[in-house]
């Protein structure tokens, strides 16, 4: 460039190439003799950065302008598309291209000068480093009034972020891959109106958020859209679906988008182009999902809501690495929380399952499809200890707010517990409870607005539909906890800005279930959960007078600290005043005579304060919450005693030489209820070793105690008698048909004898159960069908017959019940084509690994309790 006046300005017109940029961030240190290293280094990233995005946005020669004046620096980077103006993307993507969010972060001073024929950006550097008023940005021309309006609503913040991190990276892929000619099978000039489209969708949603802005999690916007957008809309969607068909092929360096990113970003393309054409919006909340895409979370996921759980939950980066966990599940693996915190998952997951569990978490980020996420699967978790603990899995995506996704991991112990223990707690990622507004038509604008304000008075009908959802909130959940934070989230949503739960887990001793503020970006409150301090005699503040069921309390300001009697007083003041509280309501839940906690409302400082006319409406809220916990406990009650007596009724397999024996049993993720699924192997004094899988009808605690019974008298039959199995199913058919007229069941039971040659046979006789499935080491499969007959209860006199099968050295005999197979609008012959498939391919895995494997692939989601029994010869000798 040679010797110049430094208060010229020196220029360089670059071509449309990625070499471009190097090129310019050379010529602006070869521009900045003499200016200081920090102020050059600065200069020359920024304009790297913006010559990056005129190379991938604009794509047509750039020209860079350097002027220094004062000590100060000045860069303009020009392009030939004056139409398309500069895109903040409200959030910091990775990967190049990035010029404008650090220009806005790094620059004294910025902005864009739009002619006829070209556009320039410029940033200025101060030489005592003292920012200036920044310009602000243009992001575009706003389309006229009469052009069309698209409103989105309910937009989660932190997907929206992930969705559009991942959109862009797939364009600056493209555009890098197009000449190459690499096989994308994406044109040039669909891929140019592509970028200028998702260039201009961007730009139509900041705009949208710098006129609404807000700290929640989700929220609606309305963006200003030209009117014939739509064909352009549809290009995009064209391009990016060839964009992720090559990610998933491994064409591109980008990895495909989960479901979820994907669901959303259809969602707003058809919300673009549906609304231009006529149609109404359509919220995100309500959008049919499939359990592996669905979320009941919107906010961005926090640390802080796993280690305030209090269901077992443990998240993990998408290095398969563990990043937080709450104290629940450390004490259910044995583990201290730090401890965890750091280490790889695989360090909770037993050793025959890990090579499965790499190679499923690979396959997930390369092809973005799932076969566990979102769905219930049960599956063992190793002990520190070394023993393995059946667990139900629950696996949900999330992502923070930069983007990243988070894999948020539920541990629902498949054991009973106590009534009033927590089954399952509001953490984030919680599959168990649906989100808010699933399977509801959005609200009117007007009652959005008046919803998300609480400054209004609700209207009857209003009131009428809150206590509606708020009875099926607690009615339409699996667990207690689940149903009140759910809860929690309703009233948040439309009546307060935050709400609490507290509940007696004894005599005076409380415990807060859930604490929910409106606002996701709030303070951090886990201080104020958990265990409260005792309600003693001298507690004399609104949350003890609660407790001991004076109310609805209503508070129009914070009390004074002098009523802080104790802990407990001190204790909810001190929540009252971190919160910003300006009024509140505490009200008793009593039912039955019996009062299980309160709940407090309360709204902040600057809204409008509670009034004695919301009383009602809070008293009406109780009454049904009340009842919602009372019925779900004895509910629960009925069901733990259920489950306790089931798993206490399943035997511990007998050892027997050169035969492999595994068990599985899981009760069904989907009703929680158990029925008469059962499985038993023992040895009899002839020698022989019984097996037997049977299934009494129904799901409930008389179903459990019948299976019991049966149970019971085949053990006492076939041990007396030791006959063969038609004949100890027939006397077990008499029993039960005198003792039990209506009850009807299936059952199996087999023989299981090894010969002088090492040879092993099966004899067995079925009573209605479904058939024995046998699988060679070769990976052949047969269904033993031979045996078959009525099931118990229907016609004790029918003759019975028996089956006599050889059981090849190495292969795998597999008893089931119905609950591993059967599914909705599916014919039992394909049902069970798929078992054999599975087994097929696991047919050389150990015993353990092709049990875990079945439950992992078939058990997900099943609504039925699922027994499972295999076993396996060893060759002669």
């Amino acid at each position: 460039m040679g010797d110049h006046d430094p208060r010229q300005t020196v220029t360089r017109r670059l071509p449309l190439t990625p070499r471009s940029a190097a090129s310019a961030r050379r010529f602006v240190r070869a521009a900045l003799p003499g200016v200081p290293a920090e102020l050059a280094d600065t200069a020359e990233l920024l304009t790297g950065e913006l010559v990056t995005n005129a190379v991938l946005h604009a794509r047509t020669a750039v020209e860079v302008a350097v002027r220094v004046r004062d000590g100060g620096v000045r860069v303009a980077v020009s392009d030939e598309r004056p139409h398309l103006g500069p895109v903040p993307h409200r959030c910091f993507p990775s990967g190049p291209g990035r010029g404008l969010a650090l220009v806005e972060r790094l620059a004294s001073r910025h902005g864009v000068d739009t002619g006829e024929r070209r556009k320039t950006v410029w940033f200025e550097l101060s030489s005592d480093g003292t920012p200036s008023e920044p310009s602000g940005w243009r992001t575009g021309e706003a389309p006229p009034t009469e052009d069309g309006k698209v409103t989105l609503v309910d937009v989660p913040g932190a997907l929206y972020t992930a969705s559009l991190q991942h959109r862009h990276a797939l364009m600056r892929e493209l555009a890098l891959a197009s000449p190459t000619g690499d096989g994308t099978g994406v044109r040039p000039e669909d891929l140019a109106v592509a970028h200028d489209v998702n260039n201009a969708i961007s730009a139509w949603v900041a705009d949208a958020m710098d006129e609404h802005p807000s700290e929640a999690g989700i929220r609606s916007l309305s963006l200003r859209v030209p009117a014939d957008a739509v064909p352009a809309v549809r290009t995009l969607r064209r391009v990016l679906h060839l964009a992720e068909e090559a990610a998933r092929e491994e064409r591109l360096l980008a990895l495909p988008a989960l479901p979820r990113c994907l669901l959303f970003q259809e969602w707003l393309f058809d919300q673009i182009t549906g609304q231009l054409t006529g149609g109404h919006p359509t919220a995100w909340t309500v959008v049919p999902r499939d359990p592996g895409i669905s979320s009941s979370e919107l906010v961005p996921w926090e640390p802080g809501h796993v280690r305030a759980g209090r269901v077992p939950t443990i998240a993990a980066d998408e290095d398969n690495r563990i990043i937080a966990v709450n104290g629940p599940a450390a004490d259910l693996l044995g583990w201290e929380t730090d401890e965890l915190v750091g280490r790889k998952i695989t360090t909770l997951i037993p050793e025959h399952l890990r090579r499965r569990h790499v190679a499923a978490f690979s396959s997930l980020l390369l092809t973005g499809r799932t076969r566990i996420v979102g769905r219930s699967v049960p599956l063992p978790a190793l002990h520190r200890d070394g023993r393995v603990v059946p667990v139900r899995l629950l696996i949900q995506t999330q992502e923070t707010a930069e983007g990243r996704t988070v894999f948020v991991a539920q541990l629902i112990p498949r054991a009973a517990a106590s009534a009033d223990s927590p089954a399952t707690a509001g953490t984030s990622g919680q599959a168990t409870a649906q989100s808010l507004d699933e399977g509801k038509a959005p609200a009117p604008p007007q009652r959005r607005a008046r919803a998300s304000g609480t400054e209004a008075g609700m209207s009857p009908v209003e009131r009428l539909s809150l206590l509606a959802d708020v009875a099926a909130a607690l009615s339409n959940t699996l667990y207690l906890d689940a149903g009140l934070r759910h809860v929690a989230r309703l009233l948040t949503r439309q009546l307060a800005d935050w709400c609490a739960v507290d509940l007696f887990t004894g005599p005076s001793q409380v415990e807060r279930v859930c604490l929910v503020q409106r606002d996701p970006g709030a303070a951090h409150t886990a201080e104020y959960e958990g265990a409260l301090p005792p309600v003693s005699e001298t507690a004399r503040g609104p949350l003890a007078r609660a407790l001991r069921g004076a109310g609805p309390l209503l508070l129009t300001e914070a009390p004074p600290a002098s009523q802080a009697g104790n802990a407990l007083d001190a204790h909810h003041l001190a929540l009252l005043r971190r919160l910003g509280t300006g009024s509140a309501v505490v009200a008793p839940l009593r039912a039955r005579q019996e009062i299980f906690g309160a709940l407090t409302l309360a709204r902040a400082a600057g809204r409008r304060p509670f009034a004695e006319e919301d009383l009602s409406l809070t008293e009406d809220l109780v009454r049904g919450i009340a009842l919602g916990i009372d019925n779900a406990r004895l509910y629960q009650a009925t069901r733990n005693i259920a489950e306790r007596l089931q798993r206490s009724l399943l035997p511990a397999l007998p050892d027997v030489d050169n035969l492999q024996l595994a068990a599985r049993y899981a009760a069904s993720s989907t009703t929680a209820q158990v029925g008469g699924d059962w499985y038993d192997s023992f040895l009899l004094p002839s020698g022989g070793i019984a097996v037997v899988i049977g299934d009494v009808t129904g799901h409930n605690l008389d179903a459990a105690i019948a299976m019991s019974q049966l149970r019971s008298m085949l053990r006492g039959i076939a041990v007396d008698r030791q006959e063969p199995p038609e004949m100890v199913l027939r006397r077990l058919d008499l029993a039960n048909h005198s003792l039990y007229r209506e009850a009807t069941a299936t059952c199996l039971y087999g023989l299981v004898k090894c010969s002088a040659d090492g040879s092993w046979e099966l004899t067995h006789s079925s009573a209605g159960h479904l058939p024995p499935l046998l699988t060679t080491r070769e990976g052949d499969t047969r269904y033993l069908e031979d045996g078959a007959g009525l099931l118990l209860g229907m016609d004790p006199e029918m003759p019975r017959r028996t089956a006599h099968d050889r059981l090849p050295a190495d292969s795998t005999l597999l008893l089931y019940t119905d609950g591993l197979i059967e599914r909705r609008d599916e014919s039992l012959d394909d049902a069970l084509a798929r078992l054999r498939r599975h087994t097929a391919a696991l047919a050389r895995a150990p015993l353990d690994t092709f049990c875990d494997e079945l439950l992992i692939r078939l058990g997900a989601d099943s609504a039925d309790d699922i027994a499972v029994l295999a076993l396996r010869p060893a060759p002669p000798g």
